[in-house]
């Protein structure tokens, strides 16, 4: 099946996304690759430089949460813009992945919008054999 792997979802003030995945860990990895989608073309990043993250949670929401916002902060704190995420682990509350990024180039890299956080508002992440779902709110 050809399923759409995000889509934006309007709220006031702010802007939200709307992720789907087969699995849990593809869910994790398309939401990251949504959330720098956002911020700039993703299919210009060329993704040469690898690291290693460990992000936990209390739950599957929370963890989302936290996993997104340290996507953003290795943006917004390092100027690293992250191609692709690949999982490694994932459990309930705790994800361990290899990120595949490239260092902010103006040259290549257009940012076309600014994201401040990560927002717990109506966050969601449900799923089972059918496919994954997370609803996420970004403060703008």
């Amino acid at each position: 099946m050809n399923r759409k792997k995000y889509r934006l979802i309007d709220h006031t003030a702010d802007f939200g996304i709307q992720v789907f995945g087969k699995d849990p860990g593809d869910l994790f990895a398309n939401a990251a690759n949504a959330l720098v989608d956002l911020l700039t073309d993703v299919r210009v990043v060329r993704g040469k430089n690898q690291m290693e993250i460990t992000v936990t949670g209390s739950d599957r929401p929370d963890l989302m949460v936290n996993w997104l916002r340290e996507i953003l902060y290795l943006w917004s704190g390092g100027e690293l813009l992250v191609k692709s995420a690949n999982i490694q682990e994932i459990t309930p509350r705790k994800i361990n992945a290899i990120l595949c990024y490239d260092r902010y180039d103006p040259a290549r890299h257009v940012i076309k919008n600014e994201i401040k956080a990560v927002t717990y508002h109506q966050v969601q992440v449900t799923g089972g054999p059918e496919g994954w779902e997370a609803r996420v709110i970004f403060d703008v």
